[in-house]
């Protein structure tokens, strides 16, 4: 479906429109389906050639204010079949880089689009900034059949997920699990094990995901980042994060494992 390949030398195209808030467009029904994509149409200077698609080039409209209708990301992608997600976070990420990385973060000065990249090139001091990608772990810590999962204040009520945090400057992964399970629930976790990682666009995070066992049912939560955390049997189960993030990914496989 997605290939990574700018489209450089097309002058026309598919276009998905972004809004400077990251909002979309909401959803327009063509042939049945339901895409993000507007018609192919002329492209103008100020789009940026983003990527192909069913190998149709796409470019990228940053839109200065949202329509009436325009809805953020996340509810797009609760409302498309899951072979869209890679479309809609590139095009988030790079909206993002486009919006933040108009001046060099060097010396200040006005950066220039190069064509063939998606980077930002500074004429006065020579540097270039690239699409930001921030690191992150997210982890579903077990014991036994039981998950521990908690809730950010920002979650919407009765809403719990797996941990997650960002990794620090010199730090491994595997060291970011085992610190930012502790700081946030206050337990020691064994038996880390890779799962499988996701792009985040929410603003431009990479979410690597783990499994890991706690050696006690023991927590202590933060108070700040955690509001709150609690143990939960596959049979008793909160309200869990959307079906299309890597955290719903984890507690599913875990599911499945004791079904």
């Amino acid at each position: 479906m997605l290939r990574r390949d700018i489209p450089v030398g097309h002058t026309q195209g598919r276009v998905m429109a972004i809004s400077r808030s990251k909002l979309l467009p909401s959803p327009v029904q063509t042939e049945g389906d339901v895409t993000p994509l507007h018609p192919w149409q002329p492209w103008t200077d100020h789009m940026q050639p983003l990527c192909y698609w069913d190998d149709e080039p796409v470019a990228l409209q940053l839109a200065e204010e949202p329509g009436d209708t325009w809805i953020d990301g996340r509810q797009w992608m609760s409302m498309l079949p899951g072979h869209w997600y890679s479309l809609l976070s590139t095009a988030l990420q790079v909206g993002a880089w486009l919006e933040n990385h108009r001046f060099c973060g060097r010396c200040g000065a006005a950066a220039t689009k190069l064509e063939a990249e998606f980077a930002m090139h500074c004429h006065a001091c020579g540097h270039r900034n690239y699409p930001r990608i921030s690191p992150c772990i997210i982890t579903l810590v077990s014991s036994g059949e039981a998950m521990l999962l908690a809730r950010s204040p920002r979650f919407a009520p009765g809403r719990y997920s797996t941990l997650a945090g960002f990794i620090e400057p010199g730090e491994s992964a595997d060291e970011a699990v085992h610190r930012e399970v502790f700081e946030e629930v206050g337990v020691h976790i064994e038996q880390l094990r890779y799962y499988q990682s996701q792009a985040w666009p929410f603003p431009h995070s990479l979410m690597l995901g783990f499994f890991a066992e706690a050696r006690s049912r023991r927590i202590y939560i933060d108070g700040v980042e955690i509001a709150d955390a609690a143990w939960f049997s596959p049979r008793q189960l909160p309200s869990l994060p959307p079906p299309y993030s890597i955290s719903r990914a984890l507690i599913e496989t875990h599911l499945a494992k004791w079904r």
